[in-house]
C-alpha cells in the first residue's frame, strides 16, 4: 500500500509545474505553523474556560454550604427551600439540591430552563456543624453549574481561530504564488529559449535579470547557445556541401550505369550477329557428317560457341534488367512444365560430365511469370552443374504452410564458404574455385553475372533467393512463389515427332549475308523450302514469286538503315491483302535489349528468340508455330 501511495504521489508531483512546486513549498510551512498555533491556543482557551467554570461551581457550592449550616441543624425546611431558590437564581446555576445527613432531600430548586437543557458541571459539598467540637456532617449541597456560556465561548473561539487560519493561508498562498512566479520566471524564459534553440532557426539569447546564480546560469546559456548556433551553421554548410557532392557523384554513377546499359544494348546486337552465324554454320557442319575426327572438331567448335553464348546471355540478361526491358506477364501454370523445359536444356550437359540431373515431379501450380521462372532455374541449374564434379543436381518443390510454394535447387558440388555467401549475388563476383571441383575447362567459366541476374529476376517476381552451403558438401538455393489452384489446360508436348519441320515454306529476312547463308543451309537440311531477303524490297520481290503466303516468316528485328522487322511483316500482310496478321506465322530473332524496342515486340504479341539462337531453339519455335497454325486452321 505504501509503495502504491508513493507512486501515486510521485506521478502527481511530476505533473506539476515549477511554479506550482515553489508555491507548494512556500505554503506548507505556513500551513503547518498556523494549524499548530491555532490548535495550541484553542486547547489552552478551552482548558481555561473549563477551569473557570469549575472555580465558579466550587465557590457557589461553598457559599451554599455555609449558608445552609444553621437551617440544616434546626431542620428549617422553608429557609432551606428559600436558600436553594435564591442560589438557583444566580448566574450559571442550573440546579441546587440540599440534603440531610441521612440523604433526605430537604430542598430542591431548578434554575432557568435554558440552563437545564445544556451541558452542566456538578459539584457536591458537605455541610458540617461548626458549633460542635468534632464538626459532624449534618448534610450536603449539590450544585449544577451550566456550561452554556463556556461552550458558546469555546465555539466562538474556534470559529475565530478557523477564520484566522483561512486568512493566514490565503495571504501565505498569494505571497507564495507571487514569489514562485518571480523565482520561476527566469527559468521559464530559459526553457522557452531551449525550445527555440532546438529548432535551430535563429540565434537565441535570454535577458540577464540579476547577478545571482540564476544570472550566472543565464550568462552560461547565452554563451553555449551562441557557440552551438555557430557549430550548427557550420555543420549545415558542411552537410549542404556533402549533399551536393553526393548528388554530383550519384548523378555520375547513374550516368555511368546508363552509359553501360546503353553500350551493352547497342553492342549486344553487333556482337551476337557473328556468333549467331557461327552457331548456324557449326550446326550445319554436323549435318550428314560421318567422319569421327571432323565430328570431334565440330563438337569442340560447338562447345566454344555454347560458352560464348553463355557469356553473352549473362551480359544480355543484365542489360535487359538494367534497361527495364523485362516486363512481367503473370500466368498460372504447373511447375512440371518448367521443370521439363529445364531438364531438356541441361540433360545432355549433365550426362557429358557423368552427373545426375533429377527434376522431381510435382503436381503443384504457381502464379508468376513463366519466362522469368525458367530463366532463374536455368541459371541455378547451370551454375550447380558447373561447380559439381561428383553426384548431381536435384530440383524439387514443396507446399508451405503460408500457402506459397518453395522451390529448391540442390547440388553435391564444392560448396561456398561462409565469407563468400553474402557476395555471390553481386555483379562480377567470382570465387576462386581452384581445386574445389569446378569444371575449369576455360569456355565454361562465367563472368560472375549468373547469380546476380537470378536475384534481380527474383526481385521482379517479388521474392528472394536464399543460399545454404557447406564447403565440399554442396549447396541449396531456395525461393518461394505464390501457389495457384490446379486446373485443366492444354499443353502441347514437344516430342521428337512434333519437331518435324520438313516441308515448311519459310521466308528468312536478315541484313547479314553470313546469317542468311547459314540459316538457309540449316533449314534446307531439315527439309524446308527456304528463300531469303535482306530488306523489305527483297522480301516483297520474293513474295511475288509465291502465289500463296509462306508458312513462316523469320525476321531480324533491326535491319539496314533503321528499318524494323515489324514494318516488313506489316508490309507483307498488306501485300497478301490481309489487314490482320493471320496470313502466315511469324517469328522475330533479335539481339536487341533496348526497352522501347522490346516493348514494340510485346505489344505485337509475336514470338521472339534472342541471338544467338541454338538450332534446337529455332527448330522448337518453328514446330510450335506449325502446331499453332494447325490449331487456328
Amino acid at each position: 500500500m505504501s509503495t502504491g501511495q508513493d507512486t501515486w504521489i510521485g506521478r502527481l508531483w511530476r505533473r506539476t509545474s515549477l511554479m506550482q512546486r515553489l508555491a507548494f513549498v512556500a505554503l506548507v510551512p505556513t500551513l503547518v505553523t498556523a494549524v499548530f498555533l491555532v490548535t495550541m491556543l484553542t486547547r489552552h482557551q478551552l482548558a481555561s474556560l473549563r477551569s473557570m467554570a469549575q472555580s465558579t461551581a466550587d465557590t457557589i457550592a461553598i457559599q451554599t454550604a455555609s449558608v445552609c449550616a444553621d437551617p440544616l441543624r434546626q431542620m428549617q425546611r422553608r429557609e432551606l427551600a428559600r436558600i436553594a431558590q435564591s442560589i438557583a437564581e444566580l448566574p450559571h446555576v442550573a440546579h441546587v439540591q440540599i440534603r440531610a445527613a441521612d440523604g433526605e432531600i430537604v430542598a430542591d430548586a431548578q434554575g432557568r430552563e435554558d440552563r437545564v437543557r445544556n451541558e452542566t458541571l456538578t459539584v457536591v459539598r458537605t455541610v458540617v456543624d461548626g458549633a460542635l467540637p468534632d464538626h459532624p456532617v449534618i448534610g450536603s449541597v449539590l450544585v449544577d453549574v451550566s456550561l452554556n456560556e463556556a461552550i458558546a465561548a469555546q465555539r466562538s473561539s474556534l470559529r475565530n481561530a478557523l477564520i484566522a487560519l483561512v486568512l493566514s493561508l490565503l495571504v501565505a498562498g498569494i505571497l507564495g504564488w507571487q514569489a514562485a512566479r518571480w523565482i520561476s520566471a527566469p527559468l521559464r524564459r530559459l526553457a522557452a529559449a531551449v525550445h527555440q534553440l532546438g529548432r535551430g532557426d535563429r540565434r537565441v539569447e535570454v535577458e540577464v535579470t540579476d547577478s545571482t546564480e540564476i544570472g550566472e546560469l543565464q550568462h552560461g546559456f547565452n554563451s553555449a547557445a551562441a557557440a552551438l548556433f555557430d557549430v550548427q551553421r557550420g555543420m549545415e554548410q558542411e552537410i549542404e556541401h556533402a549533399t551536393l557532392e553526393l548528388a554530383r557523384k550519384n548523378a555520375a554513377l547513374e550516368a555511368a550505369s546508363v552509359a553501360k546499359a546503353r553500350f551493352l544494348a547497342a553492342a549486344s546486337h553487333d556482337l551476337r550477329q557473328p556468333l549467331y552465324a557461327l552457331t548456324l554454320f557449326s550446326s550445319s557442319l554436323a549435318v550428314d557428317e560421318r567422319d569421327p575426327v571432323r565430328l570431334d572438331r565440330i563438337a569442340h567448335i560447338q562447345e566454344c560457341v555454347e560458352a560464348l553464348d553463355h557469356l553473352f546471355s549473362e551480359l544480355l540478361d543484365l542489360s535487359r534488367l538494367e534497361t527495364g526491358a523485362m516486363q512481367l506477364e503473370i500466368t498460372e501454370f504447373p511447375l512440371d512444365h518448367v521443370f521439363e523445359e529445364v531438364s531438356r536444356n541441361f540433360r545432355l550437359i549433365a550426362e557429358q560430365h557423368e552427373l545426375r540431373l533429377v527434376m522431381r515431379a510435382t503436381p503443384l501450380w504457381v502464379r508468376t511469370d513463366r519466362t522469368m521462372l525458367a530463366r532463374i532455374l536455368n541459371n541455378l541449374v547451370s551454375n550447380a552443374l558447373r561447380y559439381t564434379s561428383q553426384g548431381g543436381v536435384l530440383v524439387g518443390a514443396r507446399k508451405q504452410l503460408d500457402g506459397t510454394v518453395r522451390i529448391d535447387v540442390w547440388d553435391t558440388g564444392s560448396g561456398i564458404a561462409e565469407e563468400h555467401q553474402v557476395r555471390v549475388f553481386d555483379e562480377f563476383y567470382r570465387i576462386d574455385m581452384h581445386g574445389l571441383g569446378e569444371h575449369d575447362s576455360g569456355p565454361r567459366r562465367g563472368l560472375g553475372l549468373g547469380l546476380a541476374t537470378v536475384q534481380r529476376l527474383a526481385e521482379l517476381l517479388d521474392t528472394q533467393v536464399t543460399l545454404k552451403s557447406r564447403v565440399n558438401r554442396g549447396s541449396v538455393f531456395s525461393f518461394q512463389l505464390p501457389s495457384a489452384p490446379a486446373h485443366q489446360t492444354f499443353h502441347p508436348l514437344v516430342e521428337e515427332h512434333l519437331l518435324d519441320v520438313s516441308g515448311m515454306r519459310v521466308l528468312v529476312i536478315d541484313d547479314e549475308p553470313a546469317i542468311l547463308s547459314g540459316i538457309r543451309y540449316l533449314l534446307r537440311s531439315w527439309g524446308c523450302d527456304v528463300v531469303v531477303a535482306e530488306d523489305r524490297t527483297q522480301a516483297l520481290e520474293v513474295a511475288d514469286t509465291w502465289s500463296t503466303p509462306p508458312d513462316l516468316v523469320i525476321s531480324d528485328l533491326r535491319l539496314r538503315e533503321g528499318e524494323s522487322g515489324l514494318d516488313v511483316l506489316a508490309a507483307l500482310d498488306r501485300h497478301y491483302g490481309h489487314d490482320t496478321p493471320t496470313a502466315f506465322a511469324r517469328l522475330l530473332i533479335t539481339g536487341e535489349t533496348r526497352s522501347d524496342r522490346l516493348r514494340e515486340i510485346m505489344a505485337a504479341k509475336i514470338p521472339v528468340l534472342y541471338k544467338p539462337v541454338s538450332p534446337e531453339q529455332l527448330r522448337e519455335a518453328m514446330a510450335m508455330s506449325r502446331t499453332q497454325s494447325h490449331l487456328t486452321a
